[in-house]
């Protein structure tokens, strides 16, 4: 059945740009399965639910990456005024933002980590982070909400660590925790989870991400050409299968429906580690989604279309 969708793209943060780009993505590849589609650049969560019956729409997908459009807060406007909506609920959404909620939640299922610790905006690094990065050679300092690798420093110096943190501050005005983890030598690998219409939830095959120079920062993330993606990952049987189960246990872990990307670092002994989990992953030409689903053998257009599905289902239920 074709349905009339809106978009919600745009928003506020220091995403805006990657998720403009989403919004568009998506729009163009529902638009050619035949669907009425709708680009809404949401401002703020309040005029867009005032705006909705102007829509005359089925739903909504959500292509909004961090602040309000990602954390659960426009999620909850959709729910009180019972908007289906793609993707996880506003519980879920929080978690997965809140990385320092994540790792609590993680650590309850024992699912591995790397060692970190959390800077609370006014503090400065204390003898725990130097010790950490003694031990460890190098460590990420990271936006606690953030998301799109914004505001990430690979720090191997004290000096490096201090403006790390400051780096936070800046890339995220109203953020007030920075988390320093352990950096996990080895490769930067993703993996999607779909919730299939059955109501099975799988993890789709992993991504091998290489950046040509340097680690994969915002512009190796987001510059065509500037990192190689091996899908699917060359991973032994074994080794495939338990980071799958760890992508689907981190996934239902924090509650999450219909669709997420979970984030690794494996090692070189094929050991991985959890980093976060997000629940709007992007869409865009080079983002990790459609690549994987693409893997798997569904195109770009019918994964869309299985998420509306199962998120709209799944929305009318509660």
């Amino acid at each position: 059945m074709k349905m009339k969708i809106v978009v919600a793209y745009g928003g506020t943060s220091p995403e805006r740009e990657v998720s403009l780009n989403s919004g568009r993505a998506v729009c163009e590849a529902l638009s050619h399965k035949g669907h009425s589609v709708l680009l809404e650049d949401v401002l703020s969560p309040k005029e867009f639910v005032q705006k909705w019956h102007t829509f005359g729409a089925d739903g909504v997908f959500i292509a909004l990456h961090g602040d309000w459009g990602e954390d659960g807060r426009f999620q909850t406007c959709l729910d009180a005024y019972s908007i289906p909506y793609t993707g996880s609920g506003p519980e879920a959404c929080m978690f997965a933002m809140d990385k320092t909620v994540a790792k609590l939640l993680f650590s309850v299922e024992d699912l591995p980590m790397p060692e970190g610790s959390i800077i609370h905006k006014g503090f400065a690094a204390g003898r725990r982070e130097e010790e950490m990065l003694k031990r460890h050679g190098a460590l990420v300092v990271k936006p606690n909400s953030g998301g799109s690798t914004v505001g990430v420093t690979l720090a191997k110096t004290e000096e490096e660590l201090i403006s790390g943190i400051e780096n936070c501050w800046k890339a995220y005005k109203n953020e007030n925790k920075a988390l320093v983890e352990q950096y996990i030598p080895g490769r930067e690998i993703t993996v999607p989870v779909w919730e299939k219409e059955n109501g099975e939830v799988i993890a789709l095959p992993a991504i091998d991400i290489r950046p040509h120079v340097g680690f994969y920062d915002y512009k190796n993330k987001y510059t065509s050409g500037c990192t190689e993606y091996i899908c699917p990952a060359n991973f032994s049987e074994e080794t495939s299968r338990k980071i799958g189960d760890i992508a689907v246990l981190a996934h239902k872990s924090l509650g999450c429906r219909s669709y997420s990307r979970v984030d690794f670092r494996v090692t070189d002994e094929d050991k991985p580690y959890l980093l976060e989990v997000n629940t709007a992953p992007g869409m865009t030409a080079t983002s990790l989604v459609p690549k994987s689903a693409r893997a798997f053998g569904l195109e770009f257009g019918d994964f869309l279309e299985s998420v509306i599905k199962v998120s709209f289902s799944i929305n009318r239920r509660f």
